[in-house]
């Protein structure tokens, strides 16, 4: 009689004769891929996706092909419409898809780009299995969460798996075990691990060691409790990682590996440190790579010569985050500064440049709203750079157009992202090409000169209307500019969007012989992507997010070319080469 397992894997459509329902992509191989589950505990926030993605990379350097992607438990269908000060930035893949901040961890740290398959939410498996529903594909079953919910879960990992023909997909549960909205992507956790067989599945339970400053030692009672939770789901962990302030005592770790059925070598400690890039060491130091080798029985998919060389590039990038001697300020102006991670793709933009150029890129944090051009000279006083981020509404656009007329008149080298652009362009409208109720529409829509606009060409060109424009687009970039120069005198280069206003192509010839110049357009089309004034030490914006394109091993080049300027402003030392040189010379 053939084993429950072995009928499951034959069933590919709907039958009203047997309750087991799993369906099977087209191709697909059981025991090809296997699977590592990351789930939280106690609270949400602490890492899941940093230690997936470095658990990731290390399986990468061996040379296993690695698909990381995201679960999350909201009704959304996409992160686009969160606010940041609920859920952080907005991070925007290639393809347009707009995520929540873990995929620009795993974007990084694996040098990938992702594209939709990376990324699911409630939303989107709810609207796939009510289109499956309407059209008549479950053949009069009535779909229920279990099978049908979490068959749809199931489905979209092994068509990520085909898709990437992945060694290692790398599942990422957001939120925390015990949330409701999250109980089904568990149990199709669960499930899957039955169907695949043993050894198919790692599960990870991510938790977090208390260590109150009045009592003086860490307390583990939280963590075990959420841990059994977990198992209460049917599920038991191989690996737990233990989140904490410090490094975790081995009495914790004992105390959690006796409570959860974790062998000790498997319990974790995934303390503080100084940059999320020296993770992987932490992981492989511990040799939490080859337990998880074991546990999947793929040990002999590996390639160590492969994985040396890997090792020696990563450590030397690591390196030099201990090497840093010299301290500058970058000023980040913008309205969203008292929740860190609305920013989260700027600052890691900074660390990869300050770090390849010797540099700790200390942040201070400026709220756009209380800025005027009464106390902006105070405010910028102790920086030797700003960016000014993007954003969207009214609110504390003012004091973004402050900054940038200030680092404009005091030579402060500046680069604006997005609405930074924007607010550059229309202060340079208003005090230098004497347009003084110059602004954006989106801010005054009645404004008599609408120097930032929808444009009606972008309208009828690419059919967007009042929708933004996302993703990935090739920019063409001047020669003999700054930006041609910082891009490695490419003609072309790619950078990612996420925007509705432009500048009004009837300004243009206004803005370019007052002096800005617009180095970097789309292709064959009017719509302005880049700006830079040749006589300022660096000032520069554009249209797009370059940070969402900086990697570790790859700086983004208007950030590198923002920190050099900013340390030669700093330090004013004769013998510091030029910006542009030294921008040029990391990012080739």
């Amino acid at each position: 009689m053939p084993d429950s397992r072995e009928l499951l894997s034959k069933i590919s459509d709907v039958s009203t004769d047997t309750e087991y329902f799993s369906p099977m992509p087209a191709g697909y191989k059981k025991g090809k891929c296997r699977y590592v589950i990351v789930m939280g505990t106690v609270m949400s926030g602490l890492g899941k996706g940093i230690f997936s993605s470095c658990l990731a990379k290390l399986m990468q350097d061996k040379g296993l092909k690695v698909a990381p992607i995201k679960l999350e438990g909201y009704l959304n269908i996409d992160s686009g419409t969160l606010n940041p000060f609920r859920h952080g930035e907005v991070f925007v893949l290639d393809d347009g898809m707009e995520t929540d901040m873990d995929l620009g961890t795993y974007e990084r740290m694996l040098d990938q780009n992702l594209s939709k398959a990376n990324f699911s939410t409630s939303g989107q498996i709810y609207n796939s299995v009510l289109a499956k529903e309407r059209h008549g594909d479950y053949l009069g079953r009535d779909v229920q969460m279990i099978p049908h919910v979490t068959g749809e879960v199931k489905l979209k990992l092994r068509n990520l798996a085909i898709d990437s023909d992945a060694d290692i997909v790398f599942v990422e549960i957001g939120g925390t075990v015990g949330d409701l909205e999250n109980a089904f992507y568990i149990e199709a956790m669960r499930e899957l691990a039955y169907e695949e067989g043993p050894g198919s599945c790692c599960f990870v339970g991510l938790t977090y060691i208390m260590e109150p400053k009045t009592l003086g030692e860490q307390k583990s009672k939280a963590a075990q409790l959420g841990i059994k939770m977990l198992m209460q789901t049917g599920i038991q962990p191989d690996i737990i990682a233990c989140r904490a302030e410090n490094p975790v005592s081995q009495t914790a770790r004992q105390k959690i590996s006796v409570f959860s059925n974790v062998p000790f070598e498997r319990v974790f400690s995934m303390h503080d440190s100084a940059s999320i890039y020296t993770i992987p060491s932490m992981l492989r130091d511990c040799g939490l790579d080859f337990e998880v080798l074991r546990l999947l029985k793929i040990e002999d998919r590996i390639n160590l010569r492969k994985e040396r060389k890997e090792w020696a590039r990563w450590c030397d990038f690591t390196d030099k985050i201990t090497k840093k001697t010299r301290d500058i300020t970058i000023g980040i102006t913008g309205k969203y500064t008292s929740v860190r991670d609305s920013y989260a793709s700027i600052i890691n933009a900074l660390e990869h440049a300050g770090i390849w150029l010797g540099a700790k890129v200390n942040i201070k944090w400026i709220d756009t709203t209380r800025l005027t051009d009464s106390n902006v000279t105070e405010e910028l006083k102790d920086v030797s750079g700003i960016i000014v981020p993007g954003g969207f509404g009214t609110r504390g656009t003012e004091g973004k157009i402050a900054c940038a007329r200030y680092a404009r008149e005091n030579d402060l080298p500046y680069l604006g992202i997005c609405l930074g652009f924007q607010v550059a362009v229309i202060e340079f409208a208003r005090n230098v090409c004497g347009l003084k109720d110059a602004n954006s529409t989106e801010i005054d829509p009645n404004c008599a000169n609408g120097v930032i606009d929808i444009l009606p060409e972008q309208k009828k060109i690419e059919g967007l209307g009042g929708n933004m424009r996302l993703g990935g687009r090739d920019i063409e970039v001047k020669s003999g500019t700054i930006a041609f120069e910082l891009f490695g005198k490419k003609n072309m280069v790619r950078m990612r969007f996420r925007h509705r206003y432009e500048v009004d192509p009837g300004y243009i010839e206004q803005f370019e012989k007052a002096g800005l110049v617009f180095s970097g357009k789309a292709p064959d089309y009017p719509i302005m992507q880049i700006f830079e004034l040749p006589e300022h030490p660096y000032f520069i914006g554009t249209q797009a997010h370059p940070c969402l394109t900086s990697r570790p091993l790859d700086p983004q080049p208007m950030f590198v070319g923002l920190v050099a300027a900013a340390m030669k402003l700093h330090f004013r030392e004769s013998d510091l080469p030029d910006a542009i040189n030294i921008a040029q010379k990391i990012c080739s």
